[in-house]
């Protein structure tokens, strides 16, 4: 992995074409023992039963390191004058005019930075809407609260093809070996980003699924969560509500709507495909949202965390004065429906493949050509 990562970050300065997908072909080496083969019997049961799995040391500590220093080349050198100004916000009154926005819209084959938003607003699957003040990344006259670097939220949505670093741990053998485990049978990889939960600024994350962001029909997504720092209580860790996974039906889908963007009532299936719901699979989102008691995810740096796309989950603000700075992906089922409702549509090629790795051209014409990761913001 290692290894890899050192080769990568040479070719940096390779340029890529709008959709070329092939940047260097190296065999991936485990990125730890307990996941080389993929997910263990005992992994796997803790899984389905809880909606979750922590997997500690999935990536050794230079690797962290190497995406660490990525990630802050990335948010020191891109060029704020040509930057929209594009605040992040996941849904909800507030952020309907931002999240609405082209730059949002087409950043699902590129690579693009969005501000931490000073008022978080989401609308839950039952039309509540969850908000919370908190410092913002602006000022009233709009000129930027901190340096650029510390206000940023989130750097997406397609790392796992542009960056070699990211791209290296995201379509690797061992993430294929854990697909499998998990049943998938055509598992493509899509909305990866750099979450920066910053210190004094980074808002909380109210309970969610993140099948009804990526919905396909059934639901098929899981998420791929890398912790680049420590996550604890303070700095704004994931929390699980165990097993809400098998209660909790996905009774809303966020789509694309003329322009913008907003939530739908889901007419399609509500479950992944052969789980029967749980005692509470008929209830109202409400209902068992707040019937739910959440585990707390603290975790080291390195670890990996699964998250099934119908648990429920969510994460506190930073109330300390640490990052909490972490790498994610999902990954959806190539065999299931994925409509033009979706607010993140496929690139040209489509979704990148987790079970198939071509070599190829860097550019269309076999050269290499220019870095769209420095030049497409």
């Amino acid at each position: 992995m290692d290894d890899a990562i050192a080769i990568a970050t040479l070719v940096q300065s390779i340029i890529l074409q709008p959709h070329s997908t092939t940047i260097w072909l190296l065999p991936k080496p485990a990125m730890t023992a307990k996941i080389a083969q993929g997910l263990t019997p005992k992994q796997l049961a803790f899984f389905n039963d809880n909606g979750y799995l922590l997997i500690p040391d999935a990536l050794s500590q230079d690797t962290v390191k190497q995406l660490l220093e990525d990630t802050n080349q990335m948010l020191n050198e891109f060029p704020l004058d040509e930057h929209p100004m594009t605040k992040f916000s996941t849904g909800g009154d507030d952020g309907a005019d931002h999240v609405g926005d082209s730059y949002f819209l087409e950043s699902g084959d590129k690579v693009r930075f969005f501000f931490e938003e000073g008022r978080l607003s989401m609308e839950n699957l039952i039309e509540r809407l969850y908000a919370e003040t908190r410092p913002d990344a602006f000022d009233q006259s709009g000129s930027l609260t901190k340096p650029k670097h510390r206000a940023i939220n989130k750097i997406g949505h397609y790392l796992h093809e542009l960056s070699p670093s990211f791209r290296s741990i995201s379509l690797s053998a061992q993430n294929a070996a854990i697909a499998s485990s998990l049943g998938f049978r055509d598992p493509r990889v899509l909305q990866s980003m750099v979450i920066c939960k910053q210190p004094e600024i980074g808002g909380a994350v109210p309970p969610h699924q993140d099948s009804t962001f990526l919905y396909t029909d059934p639901p098929s997504a899981v998420g791929w969560w890398y912790a680049l720092e420590d996550a604890t209580k303070d700095n704004g860790c994931l929390s699980f509500a165990a097993g809400s996974h098998k209660r909790t039906a996905i009774e809303k889908r966020f789509v694309r709507t003329g322009s913008g963007t907003g939530f739908i009532d889901n007419e399609g299936a509500k479950f992944p495909k052969g789980m029967t719901p749980g005692t509470n699979g008929e209830k109202d989102y409400e209902m068992v949202e707040k019937e739910e008691k959440y585990d707390m995810g603290e975790v080291k740096a390195g670890t990996l965390v699964l998250i099934h796309g119908n648990i429920l989950h969510k994460s506190e603000k930073n109330t300390s004065e640490k990052s909490r700075n972490i790498y994610t992906f999902h990954v959806i089922e190539g065999e299931e429906r994925y409509d033009e409702r979706n607010w993140l549509q496929p690139p040209e090629k489509g979704f990148s493949k987790l079970y198939q790795e071509k070599a190829g051209p860097t550019g269309a014409n076999g050269t290499a050509s220019t870095n769209r990761l420095a030049k497409d913001w």
